[in-house]
């Protein structure tokens, strides 16, 4: 998530911690993206990766700090279907034959346990990569040590480190803060060095085709998804999204038939104190885009007005969690019907979403401030809700405050590492205790990754792995 600019443009897709340091409208899709949309709901496998040697790291310091205990967690509002009373009974229908054996559940994140590492790869350093926003640079972090490695320079205004599809290149998606300077910057994972930045017009975030073939890049100042060859970055084509203000952040439905996307500035209203919600003429917060059709299909406008922030699919592929800074909780979405059914209060600020490893629970990381930009040492805290019962298991606070924001798990799902937006800090968090490790790093850091990711492909952001 970003500061809205005011800007007259149609376009898709810092705070300083003390104790730390638009483009013409294109065409549409060629003979050859068309080729590849008609293998959108096919199964996509991912090439191996050659390993390479692992290289040495740099101390730095870290300060570990006591977990507050769990706040009282607060009750989860869904709204009860109507009861039918004219339905008669059921009458059972004799039948000779044997009953088929009950289908295996689905689980879309059943290949991203601990013990699913792919082949692609081997040879990864183990690290953390930390877009710095305001720094307009990248700190790297040792997980097993908590101690910085090295800090480089990365494309002006970075705001997140996006896996590639193949699982070969991280991605840096250098904004540069709503200017035609923008540009992507691809790290070695296997050197865990910085190459050649790419020229971008504001690439605030990056997903990818269900083949991996192209990169959606999230052109939010320009009201557009830009596709891109995934390795090249050369544009093949855009999808115009004129009503969606504020194009944030993605997920796909389970069958990748779709995807939606949050609206960010739809339902508030942006002044010098901050964001306000709108009472009337609100826009919609999610828009549901169909990339084999290449366009937005459908949109939906949150009975409370706000500002949709993350999207994360539940292990049964049935719902959608949209987690809003305003209102301090996450939506919930039917993704069969794409209609509001429910809301989790989870904290001041909700804003990013991660994945436990075992695939059982949702972390809602709750930057404790309503505002952007805010003051550092907010109300921050961790929401751990259960996918199965909806009912919050665990809220963490951040010792001494803190804005935790953008994230992902360990491999073996024992932290969850978040950057603290305001405070020029990363969080390491013990995912059975809740205790907190800061680690200081540059201004305004956004959205971190923790690499390698278990998963055969990545479909974006900072690790949204299958």
């Amino acid at each position: 998530m970003r500061i809205l600019a005011t800007f007259s443009v149609a376009a898709l897709i810092a705070v300083s911690n003390p104790s730390a340091a638009r483009a013409p409208d294109l065409s549409t899709c060629d003979e050859a993206a068309a080729q590849f949309f008609d293998q959108v709901s096919q199964a996509t496998q991912v090439a191996e990766n050659d390993p390479a040697p692992a290289a040495a790291a740099t101390p730095d310091a870290a300060t570990p700090t006591a977990a507050t205990p769990d706040a009282t967690a607060p009750a989860v509002t869904t709204p009860a279907p109507a009861a039918d009373a004219s339905a008669p009974p059921a009458t059972p229908t004799p039948d000779a034959t044997a009953p088929a054996a009950p289908a295996t559940p689905l689980n879309i994140y059943s290949e991203t346990g601990s013990d699913k590492l792919a082949p692609a790869t081997a040879g990864a350093l183990t690290r953390v990569y930390v877009p710095n926003h305001t720094s307009n640079t990248v700190t790297v972090i040792d997980p097993v040590t908590h101690k910085v490695i090295e800090t480089y320079p990365a494309g002006r205004g970075p705001q997140h480190i996006v896996p590639s599809f193949d699982l070969k290149t991280l991605w840096v998606a250098n904004t540069a803060n709503q200017t035609r300077q923008g540009s992507v910057t691809p790290i070695d994972p296997t050197t865990g060095k910085a190459g050649k930045q790419i020229p971008v017009n504001d690439p605030y975030n990056m997903y990818f085709s269900p083949d991996g073939a192209q990169a959606i890049i999230v052109a939010e100042a320009f009201k557009r998804l830009e596709l891109r060859d995934a390795h090249t970055m050369a544009l093949v084509s855009t999808i115009e999204t004129p009503t969606c203000l504020g194009l944030n952040h993605a997920d796909y439905s389970a069958d990748f038939s779709y995807i939606i996307f949050t609206c960010e500035f739809g339902g508030v209203a942006s002044g010098k104190h901050g964001q306000t919600p709108l009472k009337t003429g609100a826009g919609p917060g999610l828009i549901k885009v169909d990339l084999k059709a290449g366009k937005v299909v459908d949109s939906l406008t949150f009975t409370k007005p706000g500002m949709p922030q993350d999207v994360r699919l539940s292990p049964d592929g049935k719902t959608f969690f949209i987690t809003d800074m305003i209102n301090d909780g996450a939506f919930m979405v039917d993704a069969a019907t794409f209609k509001e059914v429910g809301f989790i209060h989870t904290g001041k600020g909700a804003h990013g979403l991660n994945v436990s490893r075992d695939g059982k629970y949702l972390y809602v990381a709750n930057r404790g401030s309503n505002r952007m930009p805010d003051r550092a040492g907010g109300p921050g805290s961790v929401t751990v809700i259960n996918f199965e019962t909806h009912a919050i298991e665990h809220t963490w606070m951040i010792p001494d405050g803190g804005s935790p924001d953008m994230g992902n798990v360990t491999v073996d799902g024992k932290e969850l590492w978040l950057a603290g937006r305001y405070d020029g800090q990363v969080y390491a968090i013990d995912t059975t205790s809740g205790a907190v490790t800061k680690i200081n790093v540059g201004i305004e850091p956004h959205g971190l990754t923790v690499w390698p990711q278990p998963g055969r492909y990545s479909l974006g952001h900072t690790g949204n792995m299958r």
